[in-house]
């Protein structure tokens, strides 16, 4: 068994832990948990959103170039409620509703200082295998957690709401990191839980038209039914093999986006990580304009560099979020006529540690039993 903390003053409880072992290989563990340390607070966790990473783990037993090295707990998108506080912990007690930012950065380095903790060198994250012993992840009935990264939640603000925060970070960061002017039109290519997410937060950052993209027509429906976005692309389903074959298929799209959009567009959200997308992206986008670059997918790809250099068309590295929680819970809480119902992305409900295999199964689904679109699965292990 892990500790997930040492004992301290021979104190120490028995938790249940949702534990991998191999692919697909999920056991049901205990684990030895101590006291909080005097500037952390003890959260039981209740709530957790499966995210892409956390199903290559579940999938694979590793992450593209990240193998895991050791029985890890998996989970990142999660809130739960104060059971411990530290002996020097001030701003939070027992029984607060928290949502966790699971990435502790070192605090000391240059990126830290700059606030773009993000990309710290020495972060680690939890459910994440890069560094080692891993940092174990949040499906687990408490955890000990930092104080400085447990957020509080209005009594407005659920906790199934508060474990969305943290892919909402990443629209955050990543609508930052845009630039976005009023009136402008964007493109989402993807119309997953952080595609829909950078959907909504371009509408509240003032976007004048936005389309999305997927090769899924039921996801691209539920975009706009639900008013994350206004007009919708199904992409093709594809596959060119030539360079040629691939860069005239990527036009095509661009023409698509065009015809949508009513022009070019200002900035464009890839979420996919599909090489397709990214040259059509480039082809898609005025001259001045951005792409962020979201999705992880294949790591060496083949582009149009020429198209976006020439053009001065700024391709733009999105890593996870630094500084989004306190946006995010204001924004949520807010009433924000301009964001959608982030509620309706949570399309499945799993309910305790006995079941999580069978939700890591759901999330790699298109569609449930019922024929209902699966976009965010949700643990919940009070």
């Amino acid at each position: 068994m892990t500790a997930e903390t040492t004992q301290q003053n021979g104190q120490s409880s028995q938790v249940k832990a949702s534990v991998l072992h191999g692919v697909k290989d999920l056991q049901i563990e205990n684990r030895t948990l101590g006291l909080p340390e005097p500037s952390e607070v003890q959260v039981a966790v209740q709530a957790t959103g499966l995210c892409g990473s956390d199903l290559h783990y579940f999938n694979h037993y590793r992450n593209g170039d990240i193998i895991v090295q050791e029985p890890i707990t998996l989970g990142h998108e999660s809130s739960g409620v104060v059971t411990e506080v530290g002996s020097s912990v001030t701003n939070l007690k027992v029984g607060d509703q928290v949502a966790l930012e699971c990435g502790l950065p070192c605090l000391e380095c240059d990126l830290c200082k700059e606030g773009r903790y993000n990309i710290c060198k020495a972060l680690r994250f939890r459910s994440s295998a890069k560094s080692f012993p891993h940092f174990q992840g949040t499906l687990q009935e408490r955890i000990n957690h930092p104080t400085a990264y447990c957020h509080k939640l209005p009594s407005n603000v659920s906790l199934e709401l508060g474990a969305i925060l943290e892919p909402l970070g990443v629209a955050i960061h990543g609508s930052r990191r845009a630039s976005l002017k009023t009136g402008s039109t964007v493109l989402i290519f993807g119309a997953g839980a952080v595609g829909l997410l950078c959907a909504a937060m371009s509408k509240v950052s003032g976007a004048k038209k936005i389309i999305i993209a997927d090769i899924q027509g039921e996801r691209v429906d539920f975009a706009v039914k639900n008013k994350f976005a206004d007009g919708k692309i199904v992409v093709p389903m594809k596959r060119p093999q030539a360079i040629e074959e691939k860069l005239a298929f990527a036009k095509e799209v661009a023409e698509m986006v065009k015809d949508a959009s009513g022009g070019e567009v200002d900035a464009v959200f890839e979420c996919t990580g599909v090489e397709s997308c990214l040259q059509a992206a480039i082809y898609s986008t005025r001259p001045g304009g951005r792409i962020m670059l979201i999705g992880m997918g294949s790591p060496i790809q083949t582009l149009p560099i020429s198209a976006a250099a020439l053009r001065e068309v700024d391709l733009v590295g999105v890593f996870r979020y630094a500084n989004t929680y306190e946006e995010a819970i204001k924004l949520v809480s807010s009433g924000n006529p301009l964001l959608p119902d982030l509620s309706k992305l949570i399309t499945q409900r799993f309910k305790g540690f006995e079941d999580i295999p069978d939700a890591f199964a759901m999330a790699g689904r298109v569609k449930d039993d019922e024929e209902k679109l699966v976009l965010k699965v949700l643990i919940d292990t009070a």
